[in-house]
Formats: C-alpha cells, sequence, structure tokens
C-alpha cells in the first residue's frame, strides 16, 4: 500500500480532497493535466477553474445550498473559505471572483509540503493505480476522452454524458447605463422625486451593486425572443444525440418551448421597475458581476450554444447591450457522469473496487458547492481506509457510514448511492431531505428554515 493517496484530477472536488487529507498529515499525489493539455471548456492554468457561472448560489439557510455551505464551512471547507474571501457583490448569493478564487486555491495547494501536484494526464490503468494505493477520481464534467474510456472500462459503462453550457460575459464600461440600472429584486429604493441620473448616482454610492438590470418592453421582448429561436447554432456530430440537463438549460432552447418561457424563468420582470417609467418592465435581463472590480459582469441564465457571431448579434439586441463588448462568449460542451447508484455507496467508494472513490460532477451531484461536498466525504472515508490500511489514526474523521441524511452533505451521498432507473445530476434541495417528523408546515420558507435548523442540530 501506498503511503500517500492519489487523487485525479485538480477542480473543485479534487482540490477539496486534497486540502483534507493533507491537513490530516497524509501526503498526497494529485495529478492535473493543464497546462499540458485542457478541455474544450476551460483556459485557466490554476487549480479549480470555475467555467460556467461564477455564482457559488444563495447564501441563504431557507435554500438548500446555503444550508450545504454552512454545513461545509463547519467542516473547514477550504474552497467554501476561500469563496468566502474572493465573493464579490451578489446580493443574497456568494459569486465570487474567478480568476482570483482559482489562484488562491492553487497557492494553497500547490504551498503545502504534503500535496505534490503533478501536471500531467493520467493514462496508466486505473486498476493497476489502485493496486498500489487509495485514488479519488475527481476528474469532473470534462474529463479526456483517454481517461473516460478508462473509467468506462471498469464501471462496464458504453455512456455516461449529458450537455451543460456557460453564458457570455460582457464589459461593464460597455454597458449603456442610460437604460442599465443597479438593484437586487425586490430591494430598488428610487424615489419618485429622483431623476434618473440622481437615482444611478445614489446606486453607484452603495456598497452593494449586485446586480446590473436591461429592462424589455413588450416590443422589445418579443423582437428579441424571434431573433434568439431562430438564431445558429453549433452543431456537432455527437451531439444529435445529446441529453441536456435542466439546470444548465440553453437560452435558446428554453425560448423554443414558448414566447413566455423566458418572462416566468431568467428574465422575469417581477420585483423591479424601469427607472424611466416608474412601471415593472415587461422582461428584465440581469447581469452578475464576475470579478472582483466589477468590470466583467455575465448574463443571468444565458447559457447558450449559439455561433459566437449570432451571440454578438442577439444578444446586442437586448437594450443596454447595444455596444457590449463581449468578454467572452457562452459555449456548450459535454459532461461526463457515471452510473453512480449501481456503482458508488454514499461514501463515493467504487462497490466492485474498495480502493478507488469518486468525486465531483462526475458523481452525478450537479453545482460547484455540491462538487466540494462530495471532494469532502470522499476524502473523510478514503482517510479511514488509510488508517485501516496503516493501523494509525489521522485526524478526527466520520465513521463510514457517512454523514446523516437529515444533513444535505448526507443527502447528496445517499440521493447518488441509491437505486434509480431515472438518474441525473441532482443539485442541493430540500426535495431530497427526509420530512421533518411530526411536523407539517405549510409556509415554505419556514418549513425550508425548520429543515435547515435540524440538520445544523444533526450535524
Amino acid at each position: 500500500m501506498n503511503d500517500y493517496i492519489t487523487i485525479i484530477g485538480g477542480g473543485l472536488a479534487g482540490t477539496e480532497a486534497a486540502y483534507q487529507i493533507a491537513k490530516r498529515g497524509i501526503k498526497v499525489k494529485l495529478y492535473e493535466m493543464k497546462p499540458v493539455k485542457f478541455s474544450e471548456a476551460h483556459s485557466n492554468k490554476d487549480l479549480a477553474e470555475i467555467v460556467c457561472s461564477n455564482s457559488f448560489k444563495s447564501n441563504l439557510l431557507t435554500n438548500a445550498c446555503g444550508l450545504l455551505k454552512e454545513e461545509l464551512r463547519r467542516l473547514d471547507s477550504l474552497l467554501i473559505r476561500i469563496a468566502d474571501e474572493t465573493k464579490v457583490p451578489a446580493g443574497q448569493a456568494l459569486a465570487v471572483d474567478r480568476e482570483e478564487f482559482a489562484k488562491r486555491v492553487t497557492q494553497e495547494i500547490e504551498s503545502n509540503p504534503l500535496i505534490e501536484v503533478i501536471h500531467e494526464e493520467v493514462t496508466d490503468k486505473l486498476e493497476d493505480i489502485a493496486k498500489e494505493g487509495i485514488v479519488i477520481i475527481a476528474t469532473g464534467p470534462l474529463t479526456s476522452i483517454g481517461l473516460s474510456e478508462q473509467i468506462q472500462k471498469i464501471t462496464g459503462q458504453d455512456k455516461f454524458y449529458f450537455y451543460d453550457a456557460a453564458a457570455p460575459i460582457v464589459s461593464r464600461e460597455s454597458i449603456d447605463f442610460n437604460i442599465a440600472f443597479y438593484g437586487d429584486r425586490y430591494s430598488q429604493e428610487k424615489k419618485k422625486e429622483e431623476s434618473i441620473e440622481e437615482w444611478h448616482k445614489r446606486l453607484e454610492n452603495q456598497e452593494e451593486q449586485s446586480y446590473i438590470n436591461l429592462p424589455m418592453s413588450k416590443e422589445e421582448y418579443e423582437e428579441f425572443w424571434k431573433a434568439l429561436v431562430e438564431a445558429e447554432v453549433v452543431t456537432l456530430h455527437e451531439f444529435e444525440k445529446r441529453e441536456i440537463f435542466e439546470g444548465c438549460m440553453p437560452v435558446e432552447i428554453m425560448a423554443k418551448r414558448g414566447i413566455d418561457t423566458l418572462r416566468f424563468g431568467p428574465l422575469k420582470p417581477v420585483g423591479f421597475d424601469d427607472p424611466r417609467t416608474g412601471r415593472r418592465p415587461y422582461a428584465i435581463v440581469q447581469l452578475r458581476q464576475d470579478d472582483k472590480v466589477a468590470s466583467m459582469y455575465n448574463l443571468v441564465g444565458f447559457q447558450t450554444n449559439l455561433k459566437y457571431g449570432e451571440q454578438k448579434r442577439v444578444f446586442s439586441m437586448i437594450p443596454g447591450l447595444q455596444n457590449a463588448e463581449f468578454v467572452k462568449y457562452g459555449v456548450m460542451h459535454r459532461n461526463t457522469y457515471i452510473n453512480s447508484p449501481e456503482l458508488l455507496d454514499e461514501t463515493y467508494n467504487l462497490k466492485e473496487n474498495q480502493n478507488i472513490y469518486f468525486a465531483g460532477q462526475i458523481t452525478g451531484v450537479e453545482g460547484y458547492v455540491e462538487s466540494i461536498s462530495s471532494g469532502m466525504v470522499a476524502a473523510l472515508n478514503a482517510i479511514k481506509k488509510y488508517e485501516q490500511a496503516f493501523g494509525e489514526t489521522f485526524g478526527d474523521t466520520p465513521q463510514k457510514q457517512g454523514f446523516p441524511e437529515t444533513t444535505v452533505i448526507g443527502a447528496l451521498a445517499k440521493y447518488i448511492s441509491t437505486p434509480n432507473s431515472k438518474f441525473q445530476p441532482m443539485n442541493a434541495n430540500f426535495g431530497i431531505l427526509p420530512e421533518l417528523e411530526g411536523k407539517k408546515i405549510k409556509d415554505k420558507k419556514q418549513r425550508y428554515m425548520e429543515l435547515s435548523k435540524r440538520s445544523l442540530e444533526n450535524f
């Protein structure tokens, strides 16, 4: 048995796992193929690169992902701590400066004397690696083709993927603030006697400039919708049988479901007044800050597979973006995941090979925080196996049975390990937690708060 634990993949799950293992005095060999080789969606040489939204979702305990973050904070999650330290304004959500976030994680991992980062693609057979020691496969949703083939061999699967998409990013200075305005949903403070210029000046002086909002009239929205559904998309042969994850639906596909679908989704105008008219707009596009200095903003809910030229043409039709500079265009990419309910137990351990663990979105947990959670659980249980092999104790780790299913960490682990004929990637949500015993609370927020209290008490 090797005196170290091997981790394949330097993304969110892999780096969290490496930190947790090294923190307890165990050596780690962390393999990351960047910058020698990049996937179709990655471009940053640092570890823990996030390629879609820069949001880690809500911090509220009435939100399942907010509760999950609090659980991880109590476990000293490295990545949630760095996310808190590199946050940018996003209202109740935790959004990060993605460049600074990845840079900080890389510094923490590479400066740890117990972690050896090896920048190369793993080409050895996984079974051979597992014969020598414990391995955590955390290669994420963009696992290289070569490694995917090896995973298929050890799992016996011939298909394990869906398609995901990322939203475009525009520069702040190219946004027309004669139309655009700052503010969170429901929290506007516009006074009737203020001019548009006075209102903007007051908002720009506030500490929180969470979102930039672009109001649309009925005519503007319908013209935009027509152009969007008729726009040309990127077509690849393998996309002919694509499976698209509902939680990251390309905006053009969502639009084709009906002319008002976007108005009840990412473009819903509820909670806003257009400062130019004092009335609720017909639809509204929100832009979320993407970097610390507020120079870049991403289009919320605008994941897309449109051709780059079409993105420029169609999205520039949005009022306020007529002269937008696109810092980064949206892309669509293949996401890999295994059939975890058949293959893994609640500790993310491969049932057919006890030395192999999986972590991250490859397991079917969907989302940044969920991936970090899986890296945490896989690491803590890999440590227990390491302890058993060497007859030593390395820090305080939970028993093999894992976390209570009343916690989001435990509920996610149970979800990915419970037989399910229609298994697909799952975000943190209160629906996967057991119901409250002896309580029937009709108010949704109150019920969610009670579920959160129970989780943290059990925790």
